[in-house]
């Protein structure tokens, strides 16, 4: 083979490294859903408490990984340090995948301090890949690792393609981040944030009833609220309360709530001795209570906090999704011929 290369010219090389191309195409490329999942802060982490901590820390990771993609019809393509490479059949199985890892993740914290809690962040894209049934390459792999790296923690982001190949009933979790610069892909990318945390009762956004402001919940695990923006030149609270009338505002404590997401609840907890109240209810500091939509916080006797829901989708993120598919899936039984089912 060799031999036979040397001796050609430099366009019977062109026209075969052609031919060559279209055969790869042709044969091992697919279409595939691509998602990536990495822990957010594991260097810190790993100097704070060693190795040993840290290597148990990516074994959760993946253990946790393995029981959401098990049953989703998806395969972990590759596991390298903090981060890991799956692909699906489609971006609806890659979502729910995703959306499945967050989930026990957040479960399993519950049993942990917060200091050693997992954090994690995904991205999915969808695109043409060569696959040989075991091993993917492609642009496209690059491309949906960018995108998780670009998550925030407890984060779920998408492409555009894998955001229009989603069901319409989907698409209404989702919020447009805009064009996003990521390191190493040049132009600016439309992404969009896929909000697995929230349902119905959950509220996902917030008003101050004496001005009528409106602030969104971020779609973190920990959200904290306070009229301090900064502190050592790092951001100090995810929701700062600022306000124009200036007694008003001494109401509010530099961090005076927190908010924690647990799998099905969202509880809200005091960080200051400031007079907090629920519905009416006194709150001591340091008490944590379950937040509803709904929910009235008065702060300091003087600013009093709406909470609100006000997204169009309903369902838990894993029911609906699962429910989806298996309306897809009886939908394709139905299409196939007598003779036999489909295997996915």
């Amino acid at each position: 083979m060799r031999d036979a290369l040397e001796q050609m010219t430099m366009t019977e090389l062109v026209r075969l490294q052609e031919d060559l191309a279209r055969t790869l195409n042709a044969r091992f490329g697919k279409t595939l859903a691509l998602a990536f999942t990495d822990i957010v802060g594991s260097t810190p982490y790993f100097a704070r408490f060693g190795d040993q901590a840290g290597r148990r820390m990516q074994q959760r990771h993946l253990d946790l990984l393995a029981r959401a993609v098990l049953t989703t019809g998806g395969r972990i393509v590759d596991t390298a340090g903090d981060g890991a490479f799956t692909c699906f059949p489609s971006v609806d199985r890659a979502c729910l995948a995703m959306v499945e890892v967050m989930r026990l993740t957040a479960e399993d914290n519950q049993s942990t301090t917060h200091e050693h809690a997992l954090k994690l962040r995904a991205g999915v894209h969808s695109g043409k890949v060569l696959t040989d049934g075991a091993s993917v390459a492609g642009d496209a792999v690059n491309v949906a690792s960018r995108i998780a790296s670009s998550a925030d923690a407890a984060q779920l982001r998408l492409s555009g393609s894998a955001f229009s190949e989603l069901p319409s009933r989907e698409r209404s979790r989702c919020k447009s981040l805009g064009a996003v610069t990521m390191k190493g892909l040049g132009e600016p990318m439309a992404l969009y944030a896929f909000e697995w945390m929230e349902g119905p009762g959950f509220p996902d956004e917030l008003m101050v009833l004496e001005t009528g402001d409106l602030h969104a919940l971020p779609s973190k695990e920990l959200v904290r609220i306070g009229r301090l923006r900064e502190h050592e030149g790092k951001p100090a609270n995810d929701i700062v309360l600022e306000l124009a009338d200036t007694v008003l505002g001494r109401a509010i404590s530099r961090w005076h709530l927190e908010l924690r997401r647990g799998p099905g609840e969202l509880r809200l907890r005091t960080v200051t001795d400031k007079p907090t109240e629920l519905n009416g209810a006194p709150l001591r500091l340091g008490e944590e209570v379950a937040l509803v939509a709904g929910a009235q916080v008065r702060l300091g006797n003087a600013v009093t906090l709406l909470f609100r829901y006000n997204k169009s989708f309903v369902g838990t993120p894993s029911g609906r999704f699962r429910a989806l598919l298996d309306e897809d899936d009886e939908e394709r039984t139905h299409a196939l011929p007598l003779r036999g089912k489909r295997k996915d």
